[in-house]
């Protein structure tokens, strides 16, 4: 239950007033609903000869013992006047109309509580969106893909339906329940008395199998992720599995961890729809507890309720053993919904390592030069790069080679900031990068890296990906500087025409040229390319290193290649190995000095 208030008080505030009215709309339902209860013992009492007429109107204050003498007096005056007959239909026609209000405010109460439910679930979801493209790329090496869509959605709909669905309960029951013993206490205090100790009991054993109904959940939810991995990994590399006719092991891997789901959901739903049973079974019992308890002391003439009274009393009574019910079976699906917000919560309460200042400078332009300083780096206290020392200035072109996993794509991943420097900085114009705002330091550089990341959108969205309000014209000339206007144009649709999940209805070096040409549209004063050629054939290369070469002219650029041909005319080539630079200079230079660099490009030109 602790869990659960801190829930709402992350999530209601922004519904507060909402909540309000539904507490107050639910109170009224409940206080009507008591109310036509209440009516019938006066009335029980008269028609039956138990409780003399009363013919002196009593003086109407709000309280139970007024209203009950005026409900007397008037029903007295109705039999009197007329007959006991038209006493009926009096009292019938009251009980409709309270009834009429009792009903129209619990439809207000859930008017209320539709939008709170629907808005703090949309909430959540957006929340879990945000964070996801807040968070740095190390958590997303950390966590599986399948199980983060898990939480986004199989969770988020856990809540929704366990949580949310039963907010409702949550806040109604309880009211009709206070509004009830508040009136079974004015009737009978040692009655009810009995009645509070003997619910307890029934509400600890209900507890008790809810709590494992949270465990369970939590592993269900967990399992669900798995699945869902595994289903991701299939299904990217399904030619693999394919191609090494591993489908048969492929199948083994999910069923063996459906199984254990098929397993895992029995056993919570097992518990899960013992709640109703349950809270019938020790319900009914209560009810027989009270009716031999309440029965014997009226036989007994220990009580001071007669027995129109003691029939109203286990109305009130009974009143209470539906929502207590439905309360006891609200607290089996919140405990189930908790589970899953705590998986939720692995990622909303994820810290991003990568922050911005709050008196974050503003940079528009990039004017002079980008300075390594004593630069180094490690993931999980693992070594990537070693006290790096560089000094780009605008313009110039700076290439990075080496074997792979000497840090290069790390190196020219810390100038965006996708990583922070463990130990020294990096400048732009002499500001250290973590003094600027994020989003103007990411406007300053463009990105084209070994698989181009594309959408299942148009080319036009594709090129335009990340520029507001982009024009036509200024599209098809980036498309045209990147050599893609021409195979855009072959399709009957032109630029608007879908490309496919990841963009697989184009080659490897159409997709590089669309890739490109959003680079281009962005316009960036500094540019990272990341062995955008090498996966290309040699035919598509060069249309590539074309538009490579046509998106570089004026512009500061850092390149990472592994085919040493593409970087020949770069101002500075750096070696890098096992997180240094072991050689910097031209390509000339480089080659004088017979080390890893020659050695790299003998390897390949042989």
């Amino acid at each position: 239950m602790r869990d659960f208030l801190k829930l709402l008080r992350r999530f209601i505030p922004p519904y507060r007033w909402k909540l309000i009215l539904n507490i107050v709309y639910n109170f009224l339902s409940a206080v009507f609903g008591a109310f036509s209860f209440l009516l019938l013992i006066p009335s029980l009492q008269i028609l039956f000869g138990t409780q003399e007429l009363i013919f002196t109107k009593p003086e109407f204050q709000l309280t139970i013992s007024s209203l009950t003498e005026n409900a007397n007096y008037y029903i007295s005056f109705i039999i009197q006047k007329y007959s006991y007959e038209k006493a009926l239909i009096f009292i019938g026609l009251f009980i409709v109309i309270t009834v009429f209000l009792k009903v129209a405010f619990y439809y207000l109460a859930n008017y209320m509580i539709v939008v709170i439910r629907n808005g703090v679930v949309r909430d959540i979801r957006s929340l879990i969106y945000r964070k996801i493209l807040q968070l740095p790329l190390g958590f997303f090496s950390d966590e599986r893909k399948g199980d983060i869509m898990a939480r986004m959605t199989g969770d988020v709909t856990e809540v929704e339906n366990s949580i949310m669905n039963s907010l409702d309960m949550m806040i109604k029951n309880p009211i009709l329940i206070i509004v009830s013993v508040v009136v079974m206490i004015y009737m009978s205090w040692s009655l009810t008395l009995f009645v509070l100790i003997m619910f307890p009991i029934a509400g600890y054993i209900i507890g008790k199998i809810g709590e494992s109904l949270k465990k369970e959940s939590m592993k269900g939810q967990n399992k669900m992720g798995d699945i869902l991995s595994i289903i991701d990994e299939d299904l990217s590399g399904l030619r693999v599995v394919k191609a090494f006719n591993a489908e048969k092991k492929a199948v083994e891997r999910f069923e063996k961890e459906n199984e254990s789901y098929f397993h895992i959901m029995n056993k919570l739903m097992w518990r899960r729809f013992l709640a109703h049973p349950m809270s019938e079974f020790m319900g009914t019992a209560v009810i027989i507890l009270v009716l031999w308890y309440g029965g014997q002391l009226i036989i007994n003439d220990k009580s001071s309720l007669d027995a129109a009274a003691f029939i109203g009393y286990l109305v009130f009574f009974y009143n209470i053993i539906n929502p207590a019910k439905a309360f006891s079976t609200a607290l089996y699906s919140v405990e189930k919904g908790l589970a899953s917000m705590e998986r939720i919560d692995k990622i909303l309460l994820s810290e991003s390592t990568i922050c911005e200042k709050k008196d974050a400078i503003k940079m528009e332009s990039f004017n002079h030069k980008i300075v390594y300083e004593n630069v180094s780096f490690a993931y999980n206290s693992t070594p990537v790069l070693k006290n790096i020392s560089l000094e780009i200035e605008k313009g110039k072109t700076f290439a990075f080679v080496g074997q792979s996993g000497g840090g290069k794509t790390t190196l020219v991943d810390l100038l965006p900031r996708f990583w922070d420097v463990t130990d020294g900085k990096i400048c732009i114009d002499e500001i250290d990068l973590r003094d600027l705002k994020i989003k103007d330091l990411r406007n300053l550089i463009g990105n084209v890296n070994q698989e181009p990341i594309l959408f299942n959108d148009t080319f036009f969205n594709n090129i335009a990906f990340g520029v507001e309000n982009a024009r036509q014209e200024d599209v098809e000339k980036a498309a045209k500087i990147a050599n893609a206007h021409d195979f855009i144009m072959a399709n009957n649709l032109g630029y608007e025409t879908r490309i496919g999940d990841r963009g697989d209805k184009l080659s490897g070096g159409q997709k590089q040229r669309i890739s490109i040409a959003r680079a281009v549209l962005n316009n960036p004063p500094i540019l990272i390319l990341d062995e955008a050629t090498s996966a290309l054939d040699t035919e598509s290369e060069k249309l590539v290193q074309e538009a490579l070469e046509n998106l570089m002219k004026n512009r500061t650029s850092l390149v990472i290649a592994h085919r040493l041909s593409t970087i020949k005319n770069a101002d500075l080539i750096c070696v890098l190995h096992k997180g240094k630079v072991v050689e910097k200079g031209t390509h000339e230079e480089l080659m004088t000095l017979s080390g890893r660099y020659k050695k790299l490009h003998k390897m390949q030109m042989f």
